[in-house]
């Protein structure tokens, strides 16, 4: 009942700080990573309890830890991108992964 309660709590503490916006998109590539955003924005809210916003305007995070941030999550980014070159290297041949991953069937 407890837990029921907290989350219940959450939830309203989370709602009543949300802005409602309605957007008409034209891409929807552009809409997908709109609706990433706001899950990845729900996940933050939820694992840390704050938004950006507040967490820059209360000084909870100063510039040098965004900074500190932004660099860990780029050097993640470069891992993620020799991994995914190691995959294609070691499970395709150039030709094999131009014709699965670009050429259209007609």
């Amino acid at each position: 009942m407890k837990l029921k309660i907290e989350k219940v709590k959450w939830l309203t503490e989370h709602t009543l700080k949300m802005t409602k916006k309605e957007i008409t998109f034209r891409d929807p590539v552009v809409e997908r990573v709109v609706d990433k955003f706001i899950s990845r924005s729900d996940v933050g809210y939820k694992k840390y309890g704050t938004t950006l916003h507040e967490e820059r305007t209360t000084k909870l995070k100063g510039l040098l830890k965004y900074l500190q941030d932004i660099q860990e999550e780029l050097m993640d980014a470069v891992l993620y991108i020799q991994t995914a070159r190691e995959e294609i290297e070691d499970n395709y041949t150039y030709p094999e992964f131009v014709k699965r991953h670009y050429e259209k069937e007609v």
